[in-house]
């Protein structure tokens, strides 16, 4: 299909990378991991580095990116192959925007892990051409010897592997072929220079295990890694399911965390390479100058925050705050944006740099932050929702500003202070100084739940559920599209700027 009115001029081109489980603060400047490509990328273009996935596990995440909505909306609210069909059924009618690339023109292609929903029917959400996880690269796995080999044994439970290090080539990896699949799609691209086009590329890695090949892994001394300023957190304020969860590591010894952190930034830093290679492929084709690119990862890790390792439903920042790059036209050059935005933000703001369209979603278009003289970094807003994965955990989370607020279902809430506790050491929830700040950022909850049609959640007002700060209906529903982006969360004359202070 082309572009049906041949004055237009021709629409920038988008080049989408998503990793699996990657943590924001793998590519930062002098940050502990090895990524000079994508930090260079970072340079070239904007860094959103409070960006939060909607979801901490693969497939809700995942499917809010390409709808925009969140996944009590969509429907998918847990690992789609892990669980009964009706427990993640993608909702009939949801919006694409790769749908609304391809009715504008675009020739698109998806290569690599989908996780969406199950039918991998990619040519229905408007991909052209694409290879997934379930015909292509398998499970990220090795079959020769690992050493070293981190791995945790309970009694009842097999065997979890958790990181290792492997004697194969950083360029035999699934990644370097599912790199050369995007590499043909460029190529092939390029021979029809009138036509623009959207490319996806999934890579399954840094997802645990963490198998390093050794060339990487040498990189690192893993006797030079600092642990986590938070892993001796005994999260004694915090609910009680999380001590639980982190059960399953405490026989680990620190000599292992170490290792298995050496792993997760050796994966990173062959992604990194990877990513190195499709951007020398893009430049080699003439279409740098084109194309939009993104590079972003549907959920962080752990990797020894608070004792623990993995995602899931501690709601701390190492699990939700995630890399979010971009760099190409309507983009401006070394811009580093602080306040919070989310996933879900990144449909409407292509649709807008590359069609110029609106993309009615939960998202909001992120134009006002890539504009100069955007919002300051006190202010932004990013939401996210966890539905349990197989346990049915139920929490809501809100950044707003320097605070976040997680509404838990299950046990007490929890409120940190971002900017004076940003490794979340201390819960303020039930701390009469922060009675007014935990109202005010419950009643900004509902009033997301209210205009996002939580219905599960807005409409609990049964007895049994009476146990938020505030309820429903003191729901504070200021706007959250339309309007520069935190426009009505704290500003730098804000008493939020107060310890004690209210957003």
């Amino acid at each position: 299909m082309t572009d049906a009115n041949p004055e237009r001029p021709r629409r920038p081109n988008l080049l989408l990378v998503i990793t699996d489980q990657q943590r924001a603060d793998t590519v930062v400047p002098d940050g502990p991991c090895r990524t000079p490509h994508l930090q260079a990328l970072a340079a070239a273009g904007t860094r959103f580095d409070r960006c939060y996935a909607p979801n901490p596990i693969c497939s809700p995440t995942r499917a809010s990116l390409f709808t925009g909505v969140l996944p009590h909306a969509h429907g998918i609210t847990d690992v789609t192959h892990a669980v009964d069909a009706t427990q993640a059924d993608l909702a009939p009618g949801m919006p694409f925007w790769p749908r609304q690339l391809r009715t504008a023109g675009y020739r698109t292609g998806y290569f690599g892990k989908w996780h969406v929903e199950r039918s991998e029917r990619l040519e229905d959400f408007g991909f052209d051409t694409y290879e997934t996880e379930l015909r292509l690269t398998g499970v990220q796995g090795h079959d020769g010897p690992l050493a070293p080999r981190i791995a945790v044994h309970q009694e009842g439970y097999r065997e979890f592997l958790l990181a290792g290090v492997h004697d194969g080539a950083a360029a035999d990896a699934p990644e370097a072929r599912l790199v050369d699949l995007g590499i043909g799609f460029l190529e092939e691209a390029a021979r029809a220079p009138e036509r623009p086009w959207a490319l996806v590329v999934a890579t399954e890695a840094p997802h645990d295990p963490y198998l390093a090949p050794r060339e990487l892994y040498e990189l690192y001394d893993p006797d030079a890694i600092d642990l986590p300023p938070n892993f001796r957190d005994d999260l004694s304020d915090r609910p009680a399911v999380y001590g639980r969860i982190r059960g399953a590591w405490d026989d680990l010894t620190e000599r292992e965390v170490r290792e298995a952190i050496a792993c997760y930034y050796a994966t990173c830093t062959l992604l990194d390479d990877q990513v190195a290679r499709l951007l020398a492929a893009l430049e080699a084709s003439g279409q740098a100058d084109d194309t939009v690119v993104v590079f972003c990862s549907d959920h962080g890790d752990y990797l020894g925050a608070h004792g623990l390792f993995l995602k899931g439903v501690p709601a701390f920042e190492e699990a939700y705050r995630v890399p979010l790059i971009l760099r190409g036209p309507g983009v401006p050059e070394g811009r580093a944006v602080a306040a919070p935005v989310g996933l879900i933000d990144l449909g409407p703001t292509l649709m807008r740099l590359l069609l110029g369209e609106d993309y009615p979603a939960h998202g909001r278009d992120l134009a006002p932050y890539l504009a100069d003289g955007g919002p300051a970094a006190s202010t932004g807003e990013a939401f996210a929702e966890f539905h349990g994965q197989r346990l049915r955990y139920t929490q809501r989370i809100l950044w707003r500003g320097r605070w976040k607020y997680v509404f838990n279902g299950f046990a007490e809430d929890e409120l940190y202070d971002l900017v004076a506790d940003p490794f979340e050491g201390t819960n303020l929830a039930a701390d009469p100084l922060h009675a007014e700040t935990l109202r005010a950022m419950a009643a900004r909850l509902w009033g997301i739940v209210r205009d996002t049609d939580d219905r599960t959640l807005g409409d609990a007002q049964y007895g049994m559920f009476r146990f938020a700060p505030v309820g429903p209906e003191a729901a504070d529903r200021s706007v959250r599209g339309g309007d520069a982006p935190g426009t009505d969360a704290p500003t730098d004359d804000d008493p939020t700027h107060d310890e004690r202070g209210t957003p």
